[in-house]
C-alpha cells in the first residue's frame, strides 16, 4: 500500500491554491466532500481545537482513519466520544503529539533506566513563545479552544507523563488570563506523580521562546533544550547529562519527528495495529488538562483518580 497525500480540503475557499502550492492532486472547498472521496483512507485534522470532536466523528463515520492535532479535544468527555466513534467504525485514532517520535526522548528513557542520574526527584518542562498577531490568531479565541495551556502546555503535561511513565495524583495550576479574550496567556503548575516525583511546568504566549525539559535525580541531571521543536534546528535534538562526579556529556540526535509520526500512523493502518500512544493515554492526558483548567478556575489543589492504566508503551 502506498503512502501519498491525495487531497486537501478547506472551509476558507483556499483549498485549490494550497493544492497547487503543495502539489496535491485534488482540492475540495468542503470537508464533507473530502470525507466522501472513496480514494481517501485516512485524514489529518489540523482544525481549531473546538472543531476536533465534530470532524473526527464524521471522519470515523465515513470509515476514515484519523490523525488529529493535539489536544484531541477540550475535555475528557469529548475525547471519549471521539475514541468510541472510531472504535464503532473500526478505524484508528491517533493524537498528533509529534515531538514524542523524535528519538532523543527514547534515549532519555534509556539514560533514566540505566540509573546514571540516580533516582529521579524532579522534572520541569517549559514551552513558550511570544504571540504577535493577537488580533487575528485563533489561539486567542476562547470559543475555538484558545489559550496557552491547550496550545503548548499540553506538550508539557504529555512529556511529563511520557518520560516519567506515571500519572499525576495531585496538581495546582495558576494562570495569567487576558481580560479581553478570556484565555490564559501564561500558565504554570505543580504536579505530584504516583511514584513520588514532583513535576513543574510553564507555558506562555507572552514570553521569550523556549521548549525544554530537565530531569533531576539524586546523582545527576538530564537537560533537553530542544524538546518539542528540534525541527527549528534541522531536526537536531540535544541531550546534556550532568553527573555528580563533575562530568558533562552532550549527545546530538537528528531526525524528522513529523516524518516519523506519519510513518508510524501509516504503519498502524497498514498493519492493523494500535498506535504507540494508546487510547488510554489520550484519555489520561485530557483528564490531567481538565484538572489543570479546574485548578486555574477555582484556585484549588486538584486530586486526580486515574481509573485506567497509563497510555505509554
Amino acid at each position: 500500500m502506498r503512502r501519498e497525500v491525495v487531497a486537501i480540503a478547506s472551509g476558507s475557499g483556499k483549498a485549490h491554491e494550497a493544492a497547487v502550492q503543495l502539489g496535491i492532486p485534488t482540492a475540495y472547498n468542503s470537508y464533507e466532500k473530502l470525507l466522501a472521496d472513496p480514494n481517501i483512507d485516512a485524514v489529518y485534522i489540523p482544525l481549531p481545537n473546538s472543531m476536533h470532536v465534530e470532524w473526527t466523528i464524521k471522519a470515523a463515520e465515513h470509515k476514515k482513519h484519523v490523525l488529529c492535532e493535539k489536544p484531541a479535544a477540550l475535555c475528557e468527555a469529548d475525547v471519549r466520544r471521539m475514541i468510541e466513534a472510531c472504535k464503532e467504525n473500526n478505524v484508528i485514532f491517533m493524537e498528533a503529539f509529534m515531538y514524542q517520535f523524535h528519538p532523543q526522548h527514547q534515549r532519555v528513557k534509556e539514560i533514566l533506566a540505566s540509573g546514571e542520574i540516580g533516582d529521579v526527584k524532579l522534572m520541569s518542562s517549559s514551552f513558550s513563545f511570544y504571540l504577535h498577531d493577537r488580533e487575528t490568531n485563533i489561539r486567542m479565541d476562547a470559543k475555538l479552544g484558545g489559550g496557552s495551556l491547550f496550545d503548548v502546555g499540553c506538550y508539557c503535561v504529555h512529556s511529563i507523563r511520557n518520560l516519567l511513565s506515571t500519572e499525576p495524583i495531585e496538581l495546582y495550576v495558576q494562570a495569567n488570563c487576558h481580560e479581553r479574550y478570556q484565555i490564559d496567556m501564561s500558565a504554570s503548575g505543580w504536579m505530584r506523580m504516583k511514584n513520588g516525583v514532583h513535576a513543574l511546568f510553564d507555558c506562555s504566549f507572552e514570553m521569550f521562546p523556549g521548549n525544554e525539559y530537565d530531569i533531576i535525580g539524586t546523582k545527576g541531571k538530564i537537560e533537553v533544550p530542544r524538546a518539542y521543536r528540534p525541527d527549528l534546528h534541522e531536526g537536531k535534538g540535544v541531550i546534556v547529562i550532568r553527573t555528580d562526579d563533575g562530568e558533562i556529556k552532550e549527545e546530538v540526535i537528528s531526525a524528522d519527528q513529523y516524518v516519523l509520526e506519519i510513518e508510524h500512523f501509516s504503519d498502524c493502518i497498514i498493519r492493523g495495529r494500535q498506535p504507540l500512544y494508546s487510547e488510554n493515554g489520550i484519555i489520561q492526558n485530557a483528564r490531567v488538562i481538565d484538572a489543570c483548567r479546574i485548578s486555574i478556575e477555582t484556585g484549588k489543589v486538584i486530586m486526580l483518580n486515574h481509573r485506567e492504566k497509563g497510555g505509554f508503551s
